[in-house]
């Protein structure tokens, strides 16, 4: 029986999107208002960056496919939060998402219900919720998968690793991530798989005291982690000794006095040194004082397991029991908003309200910042409005790679 022209299009558009074709792909379906084109021109718009445009067609390409095609449907909404992440939206569509994953892994489509998973634990792991990503990723499993999906769970392997600064095996899972991309020919994949290689090699961090400062890779920073020093964190704002750890991310005071003893160390630091970086003020009354004591008196308790503050003629000195060396760690970036640019180093274009999720700021507080480092060169926005996206001023001008839907693919 003679194939229907109108499929014969749709499948040679989605062979041109797999090949990389946007272009060639668009020109099949460009005037086309079934649901299949719409799809196809949908994710054609999110390869080309229009990702606002690209979510419109896909909602309602889900739409046009109706309840009697459920399956098809549920790989739009995929599509659709392939296309948010990609703009790291904060409207995420999880409920549907899931309900999506669900329906996909009934019907026996399990790479698009891989890929919905794996969506899923991209999000949760640059919102900085690892244990949640790894148990998504986990949900994925490690059984087969396309070449496509297979190298995204690595390389979302490799992500969580890097944050929890296990190096070795970030660089074992980018290395299965490399080899499952050639194999899929996805030079975007490719392209984002080298970016993450290479961001093993580049700085993670600085090691900071009275001599200097010195640049650290992640593995440095990993064996530094596993050594004996008593460490004061400022990349995730703690102090930590083989194994112990404490938090002070939510009393800025403690961790600005603990900071300012480890970057003196071994030397004592002044008094009025400690009032002016923990309290803004550059000449110390008694009662300032005063208020230095107590809050010395609270990190004194907090370290006292690990670590003694003495008083000195001059000031205080940060004494560790065991005789062990201070470290502090701070930032590759200094300055006031480094947090905001080392999200903008990540690559792909944020919003501000993105931005302010991540890192658990308020929106106007992560705007604030992003408008500074635009004075500055280290930003550059793109787009008005709600459609505004902030990227670094070197950065890419793409979104993160858009993998092919599977169900298009077998078109």
């Amino acid at each position: 029986m003679a194939r229907d022209p109108q499929d014969a299009q749709i499948a040679a558009a989605a062979r041109a999107l797999a090949a990389g074709d946007v272009l060639q792909a668009l020109n099949r379906v460009a005037l086309r208002r079934d649901a299949p084109a719409l799809a196809l021109r949908g994710i054609a718009m999110a390869r080309l960056g229009e990702l606002d445009r690209a979510r419109e067609l896909l909602r309602e390409a889900g739409r046009a496919f109706g309840a009697r095609a459920a399956v098809a449907r549920a790989r739009c909404v995929v599509a659709e939060a392939e296309v948010a992440l990609a703009a790291r939206e904060t409207a995420w569509p999880g409920s549907a998402l899931e309900a999506a994953c669900a329906e996909l892994a009934a019907a026996g489509d399990h790479a698009n219900a891989a890929h919905a998973r794996l969506l899923q634990a991209r999000r949760l792991l640059w919102l900085g919720r690892l244990d949640e990503a790894g148990g998504m990723l986990a949900r994925v499993g490690s059984g087969r998968l396309p070449a496509a999906l297979a190298a995204v769970r690595e390389l979302t392997r490799a992500g969580i690793a890097m944050r929890q600064v296990r190096a070795r095996l970030a660089r074992e899972a980018l290395r299965r991530a490399a080899r499952e991309a050639r194999r899929a020919g996805i030079p975007p994949l490719r392209s984002e798989i080298g970016e993450a290689l290479l961001a093993l090699r580049r700085p993670a961090a600085r090691q900071v005291g009275p001599a200097g400062a010195r640049l650290l890779r992640l593995a440095q920073v990993e064996t530094l982690l596993a050594s004996e020093a008593f460490i004061v964190d400022a990349c995730r704002h703690a102090v930590r000794q083989a194994g112990w750890e404490a938090p002070l991310a939510r009393r800025p005071v403690l961790f600005t006095l603990a900071r300012a003893l480890g970057e003196a160390w071994p030397a004592d630091a002044p008094r009025q040194a400690l009032i002016a970086a923990a309290f803004r003020m550059r000449r110390p009354d008694e009662t300032l004082r005063a208020r230095l004591r107590v809050e010395l008196g609270r990190l004194r308790a907090l370290l006292r397991p690990h670590a003694e503050i003495r008083a000195t003629a001059a000031g205080y000195a940060l004494a560790p029991r065991r005789g062990v060396p201070v470290v502090v760690l701070a930032p590759p970036v200094d300055g006031r908003h480094a947090a905001v640019q080392a999200c903008l180093a990540e690559g792909g274009p944020w919003s501000s309200s993105a931005l302010a999720q991540a890192l658990g700021a308020s929106q106007r507080s992560v705007q604030r910042a992003l408008e500074a480092l635009a004075r500055q060169g280290r930003a550059q926005p793109l787009g008005r409005g709600r459609a505004r996206r902030w990227l670094p001023a070197a950065g890419p001008v793409f979104a993160t790679s858009l993998l092919l839907p599977a169900a298009l693919q077998d078109a």
